[in-house]
């Protein structure tokens, strides 16, 4: 558990304490002026007190439970104890208005009852409507904090007890009114019961819009527009191409997500980690506590090329391939290449992968004809040798050959690495930016027979051609 998590914790635990205290001193009062008084309002509101101290009791225990860090047995933690914690307020909540309710019709239409009521019982509902609201408020602020269910049902709770016990204090002082006033005035007795019955019927909307969602959590219903807020940061994530199977769980004040993003095919393992980690933390961010989980599924993006495609083709089988040429006769489009396999393979190894690939690209390349592969052996890419260790006069042997092929302008980047057959040379020559590709394939390929056929040490010789700057 981090410093925050325990700090979280804690918050919730002082505020669940408090709510617990407030609560007693809130029924003590309650019962007294109800006994004393008579009124079924103010026997409603004890009645509501004595709710809100066994739902503050489930709720300090809940907290503690839902603190507990995720184990063998619940791999998602313990929070959905908070949400049966916010079920059971609502039980709670509804047996207690179906009472009121009954006394109430009973008070107006069958046997009415004597209230007494006086300044001091008035005094003892206007206290606790300001207890309540500063309490109620205090623990909503906590709960939106630490997105804690079981404490926003507590708040709730006090939310109610203001407004029940306003119109219970309106009761209250209407009875006290028709006792100044006269016997003419009775029938304003009658407001405690009509009172009683209305706060009864606003207590059990809110216990069931309560109610509802902690059984929509328990159900595992998403949060409303969570999935789509997920979706749009994903998708914002660079490298992703499309998201799909956004599934969202709550668990008390944990999110967990699980969704799979969508990334180019030819993209490296490394690639596609590093853009799911992206996803993680972007995601993490919006849901603040909880758990996000990625699954990369590599995809064929439009327009995608025939090389990319063999490559990507390549990769999933676990080889590397190069030197990628395409032919097209009439409708038959034939492809060479050439694939890389470990060293330590024998003949009939080697040639054995190398079939699974060309059997992949016919699978998913149909409109391929025929493919040829050339083998050859994985090696180990070596440094490039230090500009002291290159023999000068090489160089401008280089230089020299590439030179005298008409067209190529001008070599300003060479490199020569070790190879085990010989040399391996890179060089970066200029040309006309309006050459026609073909012919400036031609030339590269000029270029590079003269080199290993006029310069005995090169085993390998790659052109890269680039146009000329105006």
């Amino acid at each position: 558990m981090t410093a925050a998590d325990s700090q979280a914790g804690g918050e919730k635990r002082r505020a669940s304490l408090i709510s617990l205290l407030v609560v007693i001193a809130l029924i003590a009062l309650k019962i007294t002026v109800g006994l004393v008084s008579g009124s079924l309002a103010v026997m409603a509101q004890a009645a509501d007190s004595v709710l809100d101290l066994v739902a503050t009791i489930l709720a300090f225990f809940a907290v503690r439970v839902a603190e507990k860090p995720p184990d063998r047995s619940h791999p998602y933690g313990h929070g959905k104890v908070e949400n049966l914690a916010a079920l059971a307020e609502t039980l709670l909540l509804l047996a207690t208005c179906g009472w009121i309710a009954y006394e109430a019709v009973r008070r107006l239409l069958f046997k009415p009852a004597a209230i007494e009521s006086g300044l001091w019982a008035i005094a003892v509902m206007v206290v606790s409507i300001v207890v309540s609201l500063w309490l109620s408020t205090y623990l909503m602020a906590v709960a939106h904090r630490q997105r804690s269910q079981s404490l926003e049902g507590n708040a709730l709770n006090f939310r109610t007890d203001v407004l029940s016990s306003s119109a219970v204090l309106l009761g209250l002082v209407l009875v006290q009114l028709g006792q100044w006033l006269g016997p003419e005035w009775s029938w304003l007795g009658k407001a405690d019961p009509v009172v009683a019955l209305l706060m009864a019927i606003f207590v059990a909307k809110t216990s069931l819009q309560l109610g509802w969602r902690s059984v929509s959590e328990l159900l595992d219903a998403a949060p409303p527009g969570l999935a789509e807020q997920i979706r749009a940061e994903a998708e914002a994530v660079p490298g992703v191409l499309s998201v799909e199977a956004v599934r969202v769980r709550q668990s008390g004040a944990a999110t967990f997500v699980d969704l799979t993003a969508h990334v180019r095919r030819s993209a490296s393992l490394e690639r596609a980690h590093q853009i799911a980690s992206a996803v993680e933390q972007r995601v993490g961010l919006l849901i603040g506590q909880g758990d996000v989980v990625v699954h990369v599924d590599p995809v064929q993006q439009m327009g995608e090329s025939l090389p990319q495609a063999i490559t990507a083709i390549a990769a999933r089988l676990g080889l590397q391939v190069h030197n990628i040429h395409a032919h097209q006769v009439r409708e038959r489009v034939f492809v060479d290449l050439d694939v890389e396999v470990s060293a330590d393979l024998t003949l009939a190894q080697a040639h054995e992968q190398a079939s699974r690939l060309e059997a992949a690209v016919y699978r998913e390349l149909p409109y391929v004809s025929d493919i040829h592969t050339h083998i050859e052996p994985l090696t180990v890419a070596l440094a490039e040798l230090p500009a002291g260790e290159i023999d000068e006069a090489l160089r401008s042997r280089i230089i020299q050959v590439v030179e005298k092929v008409e067209g190529l302008n001008a070599c300003p980047k060479l490199y020569i690495r070790p190879d085990p057959e010989g040399l391996d040379v890179v060089l970066h020559c200029l040309a006309d930016p309006d050459l026609p590709i073909a012919e400036a394939h031609r030339l590269a390929d000029l270029a590079e027979k003269r080199l290993q056929a006029e310069v005995p040490d090169i085993a390998q010789v790659h052109i890269h051609l680039e146009p000329q700057p105006g």
